[in-house]
């Protein structure tokens, strides 16, 4: 079965059907999504409507609604009863939590089911908890929604893949365009009789009908839902990928052929293993892998992206103002965090200007990741000093932040890393030669010694602000001082200016007033 948006496939119209109309007052409250799906039903509780979403709680119970539905055509009674105990549990901690309200939406499973109201009934009456039964396009709607609340501006397909239905969605100029749905869900598929010739008569003959109805669709294709990222972790896992963090990882179509065979090979029980994957989602990725291989067939995508943002995430994007949709969320996330943990907030913006001089013929791209480096240059103050520059590292590496490719995650770990430390154990760090190439890792150094010389050089606005002059042509650096200040050159800040011109490979003549 495939359901469409109304719009015609090549009309990028914002969605003009919200699930709840914005509540001004619930923007900077605590916000809570309950997800009813067809293999999962789980808690999100966001720290408000920020622009890059802080995930104060997050919980999730494997209930498996949609097992036996495509033969049955009701929920599983196990899985019911487990989701309406997961249920009264979420909305008795949502309400210690002091959350009056929880936007709990249900999906495939519940749609399509026969006692489907039955059950939303059910939890009302045992829970209190409404829950909204959307169709497909509306969740391959929200889904899209999550993506761009990562990625704003971005463009290519977005695909979806529930435990009982798949959901496709144009991207583009920050918009949602065509939507269509589809019953590929890995439950879907297990329960379908005729066995593995079947299936795949079955797949290829249902995504040829996805692209005639979509479009072709060459540009990224974005993936959403557990499965997905399941088969991202052995991805990651088969090629020893040295950054597990899996919101952005890309894969090319080669890797997705050879993980599959991959799967194959190695078996599920050893994979399971292997990658810390639940018994219920490891037992799907093979179905999972069918379709995904399928879909690279048809669609043709230039390259694979794994997004953790999804329909909850498209939830929170859907009550924020257009003002909060509009800014970066990488840079709010960090403005954020400087506020939240800087010893002196708002310093971030002047040890920017002071480092900027040094990157004249940066991108706009490097620019942004400078000018998170130098909001976040002082949020791990409170770590022991001797693992300061370890923990910085550390955290780069591991933040919950959203649009961020891995290489400039690394990036950014490198600068915050040498804002703490000059030097850099090669052998101990050598795996991120793979996401980061030489260069990246040598301007990542030079802004990082340029954040930890000006961190010393910190002055009121009155007195005036430290300057970098650089001249690239003649390699000569040089530092000037307000006169008022110049006491704050000492030998600490000596040894940091020459460390900095070292690695500019540049001569510098100390201190000048200005």
């Amino acid at each position: 079965m495939l359901q469409q948006s109304a719009s015609h496939k090549r009309e990028l119209d914002p969605y003009e059907k919200p699930i709840l109309p914005q509540l001004d007052e619930r923007r900077l409250s605590k916000i809570a999504v309950l997800d009813v799906g067809s293999n999962s039903v789980r808690l999100v509780v966001f720290d408000g409507a920020a622009r890059s979403p802080s995930y104060f709680y997050n919980e999730k119970l494997m209930c498996r609604l949609g097992e036996g539905l495509s033969t049955t055509g009701h929920l599983n009674p196990d899985g019911k009863e487990r989701a309406i105990s997961a249920i009264r549990r979420f909305k008795f901690l949502t309400e210690s939590m002091g959350i009056k309200e929880v936007t709990a939406v249900a999906t495939a499973a519940v749609r399509n089911a026969k006692d489907g109201l039955e059950f939303c009934q059910q939890v009302f009456e045992q829970t209190g908890q409404n829950i909204w039964v959307i169709d497909g396009t509306e969740e391959a709607h929200l889904a899209a929604q999550g993506v761009l609340l990562g990625w704003p501006g971005s463009y290519g397909l977005v695909c979806d893949l529930g435990g009982s239905s798949m959901e496709l969605a144009e991207i583009n100029h920050g918009l949602v365009g065509s939507t269509i749905t589809s019953d590929l869900g890995p439950l879907k598929l297990q329960e379908l009789e005729g066995g593995p010739i079947t299936r795949q008569a079955y797949i290829q003959k249902t995504i040829r009908r996805l692209r005639d109805a979509i479009g072709l669709q060459q540009n990224r294709l974005f993936l959403v839902g557990g499965s997905w990222r399941a088969l991202a972790r052995v991805d990651m896992q088969r090629t020893d990928y040295p950054l597990r963090v899996l919101h952005e990882y890309r894969m090319g179509r080669s890797s997705v052929i050879k993980t599959l065979a991959f799967v194959e090979e190695i078996g599920l029980e050893a994979l399971q293993e292997l990658c810390g994957i639940s018994n219920s989602r490891m037992s799907l990725l093979p179905y999972a892998g069918e379709v995904l291989r399928e879909l690279l067939e048809v669609f043709e995508p230039k390259d694979i992206a794994i997004s953790s943002y999804g329909l909850r995430e498209g939830l929170l994007y859907q009550q924020m103002s257009d003002d909060i949709r509009a800014r970066d969320p990488l840079i709010e996330a960090c403005k954020m965090s400087e506020i939240k943990d800087a010893r002196v907030p708002g310093m971030g913006k002047s040890i920017y200007n002071f480092a900027r001089p040094l990157f004249s013929d940066a991108s706009p791209d490097l620019l942004r990741i400078i000018r998170a480096a130098c909001l976040l240059h002082d949020v791990s103050w409170r770590a022991h000093p001797d693992y300061r520059a370890q923990v910085c590292f550390d955290n780069a590496t591991r933040a919950n932040l959203g649009g961020l490719k891995h290489s400039e995650r690394m990036f950014l770990a490198i600068a915050l890393m040498h804002r703490y430390t000059n030097k850099r154990d090669d052998d101990f760090f050598s795996w991120m030669f793979r996401i980061v190439n030489g260069d990246e890792v040598k301007s990542a150094e030079i802004l990082g010694k340029a954040m930890r010389l000006g961190a010393m050089l910190w002055v009121s606005d009155d007195v005036g602000q430290a300057e970098l002059h650089w001249n690239e042509r003649t390699r000569n650096l040089q530092l000037l001082l307000p006169g008022a200040a110049s006491a704050l050159y000492g030998e600490v800040a000596e040894i940091r200016l020459q460390s900095l011109a070292s690695a500019l490979k540049a001569q510098s003549h100390g201190v000048s007033a200005i």
